[in-house]
């Protein structure tokens, strides 16, 4: 009982909550417990006050001790609600603090692709934004009347006991007979199944769809406004209808619940009356007792608080994510520094790997040399694995078989953050940070004129001031396009080259360039990374064809390796894909082909 108390939801709030902030859940525990003490207290000296009516004695100090009692009624309520309101911000906080270590901390990055942490992923990620319930600052004061009318119904049995000892058994037992009877109804955390929670996702991907500029362009186009909003509506009334066949009445335990509470209650009430009639009980005593009853049902119906349940969930999900996503993005670390390297080769050794949770082998056997200091292009078809050997390459995954060499070291040999310092890379969905151009730019930090002169090879220069904020949402704030934000990416990692990184990584780096921009960018790039290690992903042959050496990658494999003019006098697949491409355009405009083969 104990080991599931423990491992509940709600044992991992409450533990929260101290971590928190600990003076601050103390306070909120405090007063908690002083309120739940007010309703006895206030059956107390109106008895007190009663007998000192009866007895004629001086009413001073009843008077006094209710109305501290009544003012403390008064004041400790929104006191409570303040120090509720304090604390559940800083538990969001604190809890938002622990899912971006989760998230950040593992040097791999299987842990934010595993599909089964997608669900707690989601719920600890949006859990404070009101779409699931109240706000953390909100839900806590549900919480703490919750917890305050327990309280003060426990208390109240507990002077009921002052009476008999049967009656609070009985008018208590009664009470929390509801919670049994009413679980299924009263107790939300059945709100929090799979299934409800598989149609809270698809509700708030149709939300963010209506709501979110990305989407706005082809919603309007394709004349998909109303098809959203249906499909918002539906999914939105599927997710109510899971949460209140979850939540709802049932008609017998209602029945059953209001029986024997109406039994327990006439039964004590009964027994008072009875013993007052017959003079065991004087009029002071009657009130005390009598107040105590009808506080005992403070304790009665359902959960201690829907909010608790509501907010335990993503707490619980929170501490569910820390241990699989340390494992899932773990990765075995050495300490070998990576300083100068590649200096002679990269060599992939019968390379083999696929994902998590999936049986399709990515690459399956594939060997291949690149000498420092010299450039390769890779092609193939969708899935043939040329983004996954840039991820590789950067060891956000180590594969199953094979190994990665740098100048004779195993990749895994070596620290990873040295490594990581080598490399600067250029991905298909690059980041586009909302912070001033020179810190998109140099992140971690660089000399102007080094940024300056990343943005001039980039051809990026002249699109901002250093200062500017790449967003509108700020003041004096500026927007770029596609093809604009491309080349800061670029400039990102042509300042990463001259800050001395020595493998330059390009999956499809120029995808949003017209194809005379991407030529003109491509033998900048060559220029400013000559003294490095180039690995080119794209699907242009303008671009491909510039690299020293060609790479054509399928199922995993290499089926060819060798320059331009080799691979096309070889006549084989990259001649293929070659003229595939040249069909398409006239004569003389094979600066304009391109290959729809990207992966």
């Amino acid at each position: 009982m104990l080991k599931r108390l423990r491992t509940s939801n709600n044992w991992k709030f409450f533990c929260a909550l101290q971590q928190a902030n600990k003076p601050l859940a103390c306070a909120w525990w405090a007063v908690l417990i002083l309120r739940g003490l007010m309703p006895a207290a206030f059956a107390v000296t109106m008895g007190v006050l009663i007998g000192a009516l009866q007895t004629g004695t001086s009413l001073w100090m009843p008077l006094a001790l209710v109305g501290v009692v009544f003012v403390l009624l008064q004041v400790l309520s929104p006191l409570h609600n303040a120090i509720a309101s304090n604390l559940g911000s800083q538990t969001a906080a604190w809890l938002y603090d622990q899912l971006t270590i989760a998230c950040v901390r593992p040097p791999g990055i299987g842990h934010l692709e595993e599909p089964s942490l997608t669900t707690d992923l989601t719920m600890a990620r949006d859990f404070d934004l009101g779409i699931t319930g109240p706000p953390l600052n909100i839900s806590m004061g549900f919480i703490a009347s919750g917890l305050v009318e327990m309280a003060g119904g426990l208390a109240a049995s507990i002077l009921l006991a002052g009476y008999s000892w049967w009656a609070p058994l009985v008018l208590a037992g009664a009470w929390f007979a509801t919670h049994w009877l009413l679980r299924e109804s009263a107790v939300w955390r059945d709100r929090n199944t799979e299934e409800v929670r598989e149609a809270q996702r698809h509700a708030d991907y149709a939300y963010r769809l209506a709501v979110d500029p990305p989407a706005a362009k082809e919603l309007r186009l394709f004349g998909l406004s109303s098809w959203t909003v249906d499909r918002f509506k539906s999914r939105r009334r599927q997710l109510f209808e899971l949460q209140w066949r979850a939540t709802r009445l049932r008609e017998r335990p209602v029945a059953w619940s209001v029986l024997i509470v109406v039994a327990a209650n006439v039964a004590v009430f009964s027994a008072l009356a009875l013993d007052a009639a017959k003079g065991a009980l004087s009029l002071s005593q009657l009130v005390t007792f009598a107040s105590a009853a009808a506080a005992t049902s403070m304790i009665g119906f359902g959960g201690l608080s829907w909010a608790l349940d509501s907010a335990s969930a993503p707490v619980g999900a929170v501490a569910r994510l820390k241990k699989p996503m340390e494992t899932a993005g773990a990765l075995p670390l050495r300490n070998e520094p990576a300083v100068g390297m590649p200096a002679r080769e990269i060599c992939f050794k019968d390379l083999k790997f696929s994902y998590p949770n999936t049986d399709a082998c990515v690459l399956d056997g594939f060997s291949l040399v690149i000498p420092a200091g010299t450039s390769l292009a890779v092609v193939g078809q969708n899935g043939a694995g040329k983004t996954t050997l840039a991820k590789l390459l950067c060891r956000l995954y180590d594969p199953q078989a094979g190994a990665i060499q740098i100048d004779g070291v195993d990749l895994r040999d070596l620290d990873v953050e040295s490594w990581r310092h080598r490399i600067t890379a250029v991905f298909q969905d690059f980041i586009r940070f909302e912070l001033s151009l020179r810190e998109n730019v140099a992140p971690g930090g660089a000399p102007d004129d080094v940024i300056q002169e990343a943005l001039v090879a980039a051809g990026a220069a002249g699109l901002a001031n250093l200062d500017t904020p790449l967003s509108k949402g700020y003041a004096g704030g500026t927007d770029l396009s596609g093809g604009q934000w491309q080349r800061i990416a670029l400039a990102r990692a042509l300042c990463a080259v001259k800050l001395g990184a020595g493998l330059v990584l390009l999956d499809e780096p120029t995808a949003q360039l017209d194809v005379r921009g991407e030529a003109e960018i491509f033998d900048r790039l060559l220029k400013a990374t000559r003294k490095a290690t180039t690995i080119l992903i794209s699907h242009r042959f303008s671009t491909v064809r510039h690299a020293d050496r060609i790479c054509v990658l399928e199922n995993g494999r290499v089926v060819e390796h060798g320059t331009h003019d080799e691979l096309m006098a070889r006549g084989g697949r990259y001649h293929t894909m070659f003229q595939l491409q040249a069909s398409r355009f006239g004569e003389g405009e094979e600066d304009g082909m391109e290959l729809n083969a990207t992966g």
